[in-house]
């Protein structure tokens, strides 16, 4: 029982006991509704048998008739043999009459039928034996009298017939009124049954549904975005009271992981706000710790050699000499200017290359190949310069051949290709890839550059660019030079640093 109460408890349970119920109804009433009509049918149905019965008793009569007319001509046994089923089946039908009229004429009229009939059985009988007999005036007289016995039978059996048919005919018409009477009441019966159980199952349905509906509402609030819905009632104990149940509960934890994930997020907003404020100050650090990298060896050698000139030739050359001096160190010692643009650096190396062929009397000869469109570009500052004077100190310092430092600039793709190239002493492969991969070398005692070398413009452009490939160096072996080249973005292509 417990398990009947908790089956009929769920939404299952309740639907199906619904079905069962309203399935229980209609087929009752169906049941009741057939078992009415079937017995109007059989009362029908039963209302001219009697007639049928009658006409039945004529027609064996007439074979009697018959039969007893070809035996007295044939005298066969075959035709004596008929005359005895005749009678049988006639005696049967006779008997099997049923007349349930109160009709004193139709029951006046069978009583007489049934009397004529022995004593027109009883002549038969007779007639049979003075034929069997050959007493020929006795079966004669006999055949007569079974004669007008036949025709007094078939008259009371036609009175009979038409007096059952009046009398059927009235039964028959109240059984029709009542069949159609019966008829009108099975159809509102099922219509009633029909429009009552549609009721039911509309309430019971829709009573177990609306708590699904307001399911279903708040689900799209919910896919809508917006979590202030209020929670749900529990309806009952059923499948949807645990779905409602859940829903409330996953409602509730959807707002505390929404609000730890917005916390989450502004706390990682707030690091990370943090990680890019220390990245920047990191990398401003870094650009300043490299660019601070000068060797002063390299000023007292460079005064000193003015110093000389000045002895040795006029003041216009001094004065030259000394303003492009001037113009270097400028620039080089402007910390407070991280970025510059390429035509700036263009123009300390043409200083640097003036200074430095005054100290190797000319010997070394400078060529640039610029293209004017693409000087305005922006670059780390004091980037080409070193190159150059790596090129010089360790490229072609101490050849035995015209020395040549080329640079040049061009458009490569979406790139800026700048090319510093001399036709030195060349490099190893494996120094090229240390050069490459960042690792910077102590500066050996005596060295006259300033101390900053590829290394420190490798890192310096990488940290500006924020990408790896914007350098690279070959060469084509010992005694073979060495080319520097920078990859640059182009404009539009540039990091926010360079804007």
């Amino acid at each position: 029982m417990k398990r009947i109460r908790h089956f009929l408890s769920t939404l299952e349970g309740r639907l199906t006991g619904l079905f069962i119920l309203t399935s229980s109804v209609i087929f009752i009433a169906n049941v009741m509704l057939f078992s009415s009509l079937n017995s109007a049918m059989n009362q029908i149905d039963q209302v001219f048998s009697s007639n049928v019965q009658i006409i039945q008793v004529q027609t064996y009569l007439n074979d009697i008739q018959a039969e007893l007319t070809s035996y007295l001509n044939t005298n066969s046994s075959a035709a004596l043999q008929k005359v005895y089923q005749s009678e049988s089946r006639y005696s049967t039908a006779l008997s099997e009459i049923r007349i349930l009229s109160n009709d004193s004429n139709i029951q006046a009229d069978l009583e007489n039928i049934r009397n004529l009939s022995d004593g027109y059985l009883t002549l038969c009988q007779e007639m049979l034996s003075a034929k069997r007999g050959r007493n020929v005036q006795r079966y004669r007289e006999n055949y007569d009298h079974a004669t007008d016995y036949c025709s007094y039978l078939q008259s009371y059996l036609y009175s009979l017939n038409q007096l059952q048919l009046q009398s059927n005919s009235t039964n028959y018409v109240t059984l029709r009124q009542s069949f159609a009477a019966l008829e009108g009441f099975s159809i509102f019966i099922l219509v009633m049954v029909t429009v009552l159980n549609l009721v039911i199952c509309f309430l019971t349905i829709r009573t177990s549904m609306a708590p699904m509906r307001d399911l279903a509402a708040e689900a799209g609030e919910i896919g809508k975005g917006n979590l202030d819905v209020p929670a749900l009632p529990v309806p009952s104990v059923d499948e949807i009271g645990v779905v409602t149940t859940a829903f409330n509960e996953m409602v509730v934890s959807m707002r505390g992981y929404l609000q730890k994930l917005r916390e989450s997020m502004e706390l990682e907003n707030q690091m990370k706000e943090r990680e890019l404020l220390m990245d920047a100050h990191l990398k401003e650090a870094q650009l300043k710790y490299l660019q601070a990298q000068i060797n002063p060896h390299f000023l007292f050698n460079t005064l000193n050699a003015g110093a000389q000139l000045a002895m040795m030739e006029d003041a216009k050359s001094t004065y030259r000499y000394l303003q492009n001096v001037a113009a270097f160190f400028r620039s080089k010692t402007n910390r407070d200017e991280q970025i510059t643009s390429l035509a700036d650096e263009i123009r300390l190396v043409d200083s640097y290359m003036y200074i430095i062929n005054v100290r190797f009397s000319g010997s070394i000869r400078y060529e640039k190949n610029i293209d004017e469109d693409l000087v305005h570009v922006t670059m780390p500052s004091m980037t080409l310069q070193p190159i150059v004077e790596n090129a010089v100190n360790h490229g072609i310092r101490d050849i035995d051949w015209p020395a040549v430092i080329t640079l040049s600039v061009y458009r490569t793709g979406n790139s800026i290709t700048i090319s510093v190239r001399d036709n030195g002493v060349g490099m190893e492969e494996q120094q090229m890839q240390e050069i490459l991969s960042g690792e910077a070398h102590p500066r050996k005692k005596g060295d006259e550059t300033n101390g900053v070398g590829l290394a420190n413009v490798v890192n310096r452009l990488q940290l500006f660019y924020e990408q790896r490939d914007v350098f690279d160096i070959t060469s084509a072996g010992p005694g073979k030079g060495t080319e520097v080249l920078l990859f640059l973005p182009m404009p539009d292509q540039t990091s926010p640093e360079q804007t």
